[in-house]
């Protein structure tokens, strides 16, 4: 039996009430090309949980298995190999059914996690304090220009060329109800972040600056200047981390002075998993700690002088603050927050540098054998492990064709960006540990023959 407990005179009441004529009205902000029009394509109205099973199994075959092909994806979401401890211990019935702590003392596990996911964070953005965890990083991204907001009380924050498309169409998003100015544009194919452009943008009026690091095209700047400028007229800079393991060889924003330090943690601890749920990371100065979003884990001792675990900070709407909470955050990624946690601490300092090591290695290598293939140019110069190409003609059909062929060849610039048409040639290639020699010679054999 279905849990409908509404009839019909309860649901005109309702929609009397807030003012909608009909249910209808409920999603006119979801684009109509993006709402079903009946049921789910291919799944019967009706039959047996074995019918099910196997219709459900056929149309899973149709997938194609990240790891059974060369897999160049990146753009935001990447392969790396999780260890299956963290599997195994994520699975626990403690963490696995465990829900928000809302009485620390009777979830003192949860909060020492969280604790330590949060010195973890820290530690890794370079920042002075992080909470425990958000939605995503586009989210997370979106959290920062609202914190910034309310820090300076000025509303136009300046987005990096370089920032992730999708990260920009959240912020977007959430502006259109929050009154924000944001200031946007689309990168070039060229080998240089536009640090130079955000600076001479920066006046009296503006909140932020937000660029990522590494950006879109896998380029790195030093963000010292930037931060200077940003903190010469009183705004604040916002650095975007979509690849964790990268600070494991490069500097960290927290380093180079960013105030707000924001990320994905997708790539620790956490599979693809069809795009989600992910892990969003946040950290920031100490002194800006109260107009965080989320909440905060700290250590304590009892009335006995034993080592304990509290929800220090919260500042959700469900809590003391309710109207005054600077976000609605309602919960964090837990579970993804321990992944995140048990990856790093099997991985240590020692390790995670090994591993943005081999990444950044194997990447070059992959980066000079595919500029080799005639027609193809290296467009980022300086990276960590992804870069983009720009192919002789677009990229989008050559990516079709490689992935019909077997190979996942990377994210074209044309799918992120349609209709810019200076943009249509470019293609995002990612390598993780994960991505061997064979795959790299397989597809740059591949790319040769389809753009001859």
């Amino acid at each position: 039996m279905r849990y409908l407990p509404l009839t019909q005179t309860d649901r005109e009441a309702m929609l009397s009430v807030i003012g909608a004529a009909s249910i209808d009205d409920l999603f006119v902000d979801v684009p109509e090309a993006a709402r079903l029009d009946g049921p789910v394509h291919g799944l019967p109205n009706h039959a047996t949980e074995l019918a099910v099973e196997r219709h459900m199994a056929k149309l899973a075959r149709a997938n194609t298995v990240a790891g059974e092909v060369p897999f160049f994806l990146g753009a935001g979401a990447y392969r790396h190999h999780v260890p299956a401890t963290v599997d195994h211990l994520i699975q626990r019935g403690e963490f696995l059914t465990a829900y928000t702590p809302y009485q620390p003392e009777i979830a003192q596990g949860t909060l020492q996690m969280l604790f330590e996911f949060q010195t973890q964070v820290a530690r890794l953005l370079g920042t002075d304090v992080a909470n425990a965890s958000m939605y995503d990083g586009s989210t997370a991204c979106w959290e920062a220009i609202g914190m910034a907001r309310r820090i300076t009380k000025r509303g136009k924050a300046i987005l990096s060329a370089g920032l992730h498309p999708h990260y920009v169409s959240v912020a977007k998003t959430m502006a259109k109800y929050t009154g924000d100015t944001l200031d946007t544009t689309t990168p070039w194919l060229t080998g240089e972040m536009d640090i130079d452009r955000l600076i001479e943008k920066i006046d009296g009026d503006t909140s932020c600056v937000v660029v990522q690091y590494p950006d879109i095209l896998g380029r790195i700047a030093d963000l010292t200047p930037l931060a200077d400028a940003c903190h010469k007229n009183k705004a604040l800079l916002i650095a975007v981390v979509t690849e964790p393991v990268a600070m494991g060889a490069i500097r960290s924003p927290g380093e180079m002075d960013a105030d707000i330090v924001v990320g994905e943690g997708q790539s620790l601890g956490v599979g693809l998993q069809f795009g989600g749920p992910y892990v969003g990371l946040m950290g920031c100065k100490e002194k800006y700690i109260r107009q965080m979003p989320g909440r905060f884990c700290g250590e304590t001792v009892d009335a006995v002088g034993k080592r304990g675990f509290v929800l220090t900070l919260s500042t959700r709407e469900q809590h003391i603050r309710r109207e005054k909470a600077t976000s609605n955050i309602c919960t964090n990624s837990g579970l993804c927050a321990l992944a995140f946690s048990i990856h790093m601490t099997l991985l240590g300092e020692a390790g995670l540098r090994r591993l943005a090591a081999i990444n950044h290695a194997g990447a070059c290598r992959a980066a000079d054998r595919l500029a080799k293939v005639p027609g193809v140019e290296l467009v980022t110069q300086s990276f960590f492990n992804e870069f983009t190409l720009k192919l002789p003609k677009e990229a989008r059909p050559v990516v079709r064709t490689l992935a019909d062929r077997g190979i996942l060849a990377g994210v074209s610039l044309g799918r992120l960006y349609p209709g810019e048409d200076a943009l249509a040639n470019g293609l995002i290639v990612a390598i993780t540990e994960t991505t061997t020699a064979e795959d790299v010679e397989t597809f740059a054999a591949a790319l040769e023959e389809v753009l001859a």
